[in-house]
């Protein structure tokens, strides 16, 4: 089979497409034939190695396939694995050794039915996005009575917190960097869609709320993004972090100034990370469901396996909107 590689820790040029051995599935697990494989940003910054202060898993051992998110079709069984798994569609988080390949494997206990009205890119936007969505946003408690801002609302993330603030009623500011990505946000459904790499941005927000003020403010950004859009937040709202994409920090707001002015700080991605395993089950369930129901609905970018390097680029540069996939 075909897989891509990285053997050097460096720039996305370091990721190779090569022929490598065909997996096997040992005792307990499935081999997949892969449809979707899912990437995720922090791929790009394992991809670069140790980086003092960035926020990253450990570095993997090399040389290394990324990617868990895989959705495919069974094609071979291990030993103590039932034969009618074969030919089934199915998504997994664990596919091994990575998901960038044409071929991997996983655990049968960690494999979920692709429902029949699901395709593959969705089941594999929303395996990890959707679960990680799920998680957050019950933190979050949004009601029909919020006035939301969102950042980063134009990635896989984001987009589906915009959809959910939406169903529950609520108003919702989506803030995305660039024209094409606001106007993305735009067509989700958000009331309000800001650039906020324009300057300003947070006062236009408040200009535009009129005698409103922002609730709660769910940021995937980090760094002074997240500084500009805690400055949009009314007394007695909520603040919840919920990425750190610029690798600038998670903008954690000033506790005194919180309690000073009756706000709450939660950052729901630590907690998430922190109580994943005991959440994992139920919380992946519910994505698919709303996913297969149509409720919470991936948008997509799909990239060649081949072109995974061009996929890290074009995350790297901000380029993206959506879940990033790569397609064998």
């Amino acid at each position: 089979m075909h897989a891509v590689v990285l053997h050097e820790f460096g720039p996305a040029e370091n990721l190779r497409y090569e022929p490598v051995p065909d997996p096997e599935p040992g005792p307990g697990q499935v081999r997949i034939a892969v449809r979707a494989a899912g990437v995720h940003f922090v791929d790009t910054v394992m991809r670069n190695g140790p980086q003092e202060g960035a926020i990253s898993p450990p570095p993997p051992d090399l040389p290394a396939i990324f990617g868990g998110e895989v959705a495919g079709v069974v094609d071979a069984v291990g030993d103590g694995v039932d034969a009618d798994w074969i030919g089934r569609r199915v998504v997994t988080k664990e596919g091994k050794p990575g998901g960038y390949a044409e071929l991997a494997v996983a655990d049968v206990t960690d494999l979920h039915r692709i429902p029949d009205a699901m395709d593959d890119d969705t089941a594999a936007a929303t395996i990890v996005t959707g679960t990680t969505a799920v998680s957050l946003l019950d933190l979050a408690e949004l009601t029909a009575e919020d006035v939301v801002l969102v950042t980063s609302a134009a990635g896989g993330i984001g987009r589906l917190v915009v959809q959910h603030a939406r169903h529950v009623g609520a108003k919702v500011v989506g803030a995305a960097g660039g024209p094409a990505k606001t106007a993305a946000v735009r067509e989700l459904g958000a009331d309000l869609a800001v650039d906020y790499n324009e300057p300003g941005w947070d006062k236009s927000v408040r200009d535009a709320l009129g005698g409103r003020r922002v609730t709660a403010v769910l940021d995937g950004v980090g760094g002074d993004k997240a500084r500009a859009a805690y400055a949009t937040l009314a007394d007695g709202g909520r603040f919840l972090t919920i990425g750190a994409s610029s690798q600038q920090g998670f903008g954690e707001p000033d506790p005194e100034l919180l309690t000073e002015r009756g706000q709450t700080y939660t950052n729901a991605l630590l907690h998430m990370l922190e109580h994943y395993d005991e959440l994992l089950p139920a919380h992946t369930t519910r994505a698919l469901e709303a996913a297969a129901e149509g409720r919470l609905v991936p948008s997509v970018q799909a990239f060649p396996l081949a072109e995974a390097a061009a996929a890290h680029a074009a995350l790297e540069e901000r380029r993206t909107t959506g879940k990033v996939l790569l397609k064998p």
